[in-house]
């Protein structure tokens, strides 16, 4: 015995001998068109639009406000199609691209969460005692204001750098450009580096190791950053010593 709707998704089901099939097909698809690779418009916007866009996808904040989105939980998904919203409760696990913010967010079953803050790890060798040389990649995206910003991820104590490349996701202003570096080395990764949006730069450098947790930080040339994001990623290579016996 089938329920109603799919156990994620909610899409209807087609029951045996079900008048008018279109319907719930029809439904299905909406709902597919809106969740599948979903790119939602904002999860900042409190009142509900006047005009919004056909097929927009939304991700309500705290108190929302408007007919359709008063008393909708924050986190929901609304969507827009032929004068009418539908809310849409997401599953755990599922990723959004948010287009004002140009960054993905991921739902924990609770919230919704930005992945601009990554980790990723590769163990390149290890020893019988699990002593490992690991290969690892921090990144985050920076809203830049200010003379400098720095990074919240840090060079991880006793790490060795290899890299730190940087891509411009939103349009910097203010600056004529921006150097990357840490404290006391302005440039160390890069310098007079591209402020338009998509401009990169793979600030290769001699391996150099680190004794403290060291952040990175954009300063601002030619006048103090008044807007814009650049997406930050940080190349290591750290050292496991051999476990406890």
């Amino acid at each position: 015995m089938f329920d109603d709707v799919t156990p994620r998704l909610g899409l209807p089901y087609v029951v045996a001998a079900q008048a008018q099939k279109h319907i719930p097909i029809n439904e299905s698809l909406a709902r597919l068109d809106g969740l599948v690779q979903l790119a939602v418009e904002s999860r900042a916007v409190v009142a509900q639009p006047a005009s919004p866009v056909a097929g927009g996808v939304w991700i309500l904040p705290d108190n929302a406000t408007g007919a359709a989105w008063a008393g909708q939980p924050a986190g929901t998904l609304m969507r827009f199609e032929s004068g009418a919203w539908e809310p849409l409760g997401p599953t755990e696990g599922v990723l959004a691209w948010v287009k004002d913010e140009n960054q993905m967010v991921a739902f924990d079953g609770t919230a919704w969460a930005p992945l601009s803050e990554t980790f990723r790890s590769t163990v390149a060798a290890t020893s019988p005692s699990q002593a490992n040389t690991r290969l690892e990649i921090l990144e985050q995206e920076v809203t830049l204001s200010g003379a400098s910003t720095a990074t919240t991820i840090v060079i991880p104590n006793r790490a060795i750098v290899l890299a730190v490349s940087t891509r411009t996701t939103v349009a910097i202003t203010g600056a004529a450009s921006y150097n990357c570096g840490v404290a006391g080395e302005a440039s160390k990764f890069g310098g007079s580096l591209g402020v338009a949006k998509n401009a990169s730069n793979i600030g290769v450098v001699g391996p150099t190791a680190y004794y403290a947790d060291t952040p990175v930080v954009l300063t601002a040339v030619g006048g103090n950053f008044v807007g814009g994001k650049v997406r930050v990623a940080i190349h290591v290579l750290r050292c496991d010593a051999p476990a406890s016996v």
